[in-house]
């Protein structure tokens, strides 16, 4: 039977196990992946692998012995509880054993999960289990996690009180990150917050979350976007003196003010632009960034935008250039013109 992508994570968090099995097929790999460790953990239990009640197949173990599915499937292990047998990687090649295993299944055999690759609705494994009676098929899409989901994750890893900014922040955060990477950042999110009652906030998850920039670049960046000139002369030979090269800072100013641009004149504000930016903007980086868009306003901004182009060009230009300084003076510049 085919099982519908949106009811797949509840039978994964309450899984049927009167059921011979199910098919998860997709083109990620990573996301298939965690369907099937979350479905085997929920059947067999935490220590599963460790009580000898999961069983691992590979399409190699399968291919000099085909009934070895069918054994596996019949086996009664040392210890009570739910039995899980997973078929990785499986292929087209493998229809017959599958389909042999599931006939000859009962009640009280083990729960058969198989995983395989995008397949196509002409696939014979895809037909196998869509049409068995007692065997799903469900598809897994690279589509970014949903609420519920994410919700999933964080109770999981024990994260249960999260403030409403701290979601925005991990649904964007989600949609930026592989699954996997997610996931390894909620778990250290548990571990940082580990003993604080305090619930979770933005200023939390930027304090675990990947880095996706250069911090002292950010920060070299927001002074000159914040007017801060002071901070901006003290802070501009440092990164010289760290071998930062001009062209990448300039690049990293192009792409901060065209944010500032585009959450300035978003039509549904610039909080909204922000939520929805690539790579994802939280936090008190966030606030600052609303708050720089909300001065300096889009005309300004496109402004800005004409002068860092130039300096681009000059800097990529066949004639030779004092690059650092150009760069130093626009940023100066563009400090001078926040303040005034």
């Amino acid at each position: 039977m085919k099982l519908p992508p949106r009811d797949l994570l509840a039978f994964i968090r309450k899984p049927d196990a009167s059921r011979a099995g199910i098919l998860i097929f997709g083109q990620d790999p990573m996301r298939i992946a965690l369907r099937r460790q979350d479905l085997a953990a929920n059947l067999g239990g935490p220590q599963a692998e460790s009580d000898m009640r999961l069983t691992r197949l590979s399409p190699s173990d399968l291919r000099g012995e085909p009934s070895r599915l069918s054994d596996a499937l019949k086996e009664q292990g040392f210890f009570p509880g739910q039995r899980v047998v997973t078929l990785e990687d499986a292929t087209d090649a493998l229809a017959k054993p599958v389909t042999a295993a599931l006939e000859d299944w009962r009640p009280g055999d083990a729960f058969l999960i198989v995983t395989a690759g995008n397949l196509t609705p002409r696939s014979a494994l895809r037909k196998l289990f869509e049409n068995a009676p007692n065997a799903y098929a469900a598809a897994v899409y690279a589509d970014p996690p949903g609420r519920d989901e994410i919700e999933a994750t964080l109770n999981a890893a024990g994260l249960k009180g999260v403030s409403g900014d701290a979601m925005r922040d991990l649904t964007a955060l989600a949609q930026a990150l592989d699954p996997g990477d997610f996931r390894q950042t909620v778990e250290r999110l548990a571990l940082y917050k580990h003993g604080d009652p305090e619930p979770l906030s933005p200023a939390d998850i930027a304090a675990i979350a990947p880095a996706v920039t250069e911090a002292a670049v950010d920060d070299v960046i927001a002074a000159a976007a914040d007017g801060e000139l002071p901070l901006l002369c003290a802070t501009l030979p440092r990164l010289a003196a760290q071998g930062v090269n001009p062209t990448t800072l300039c690049i990293a100013l192009q792409r901060h003010f065209r944010q500032l641009h585009a959450a300035a004149s978003h039509p549904a504000g610039a909080e909204q632009a922000l939520a929805r930016a690539r790579p994802p903007v939280f936090g008190p980086r966030r606030d600052r960034m609303l708050r720089q868009a909300r001065h300096w306003g889009p005309a300004k901004l496109e402004q800005i935008l004409h002068e860092i182009m130039d300096t681009d060009l000059s800097l990529r230009s066949s004639r030779p250039v004092p690059g650092q300084a150009l760069v130093e003076r626009l940023m100066m510049r563009i400090a001078m013109i926040h303040s005034r």
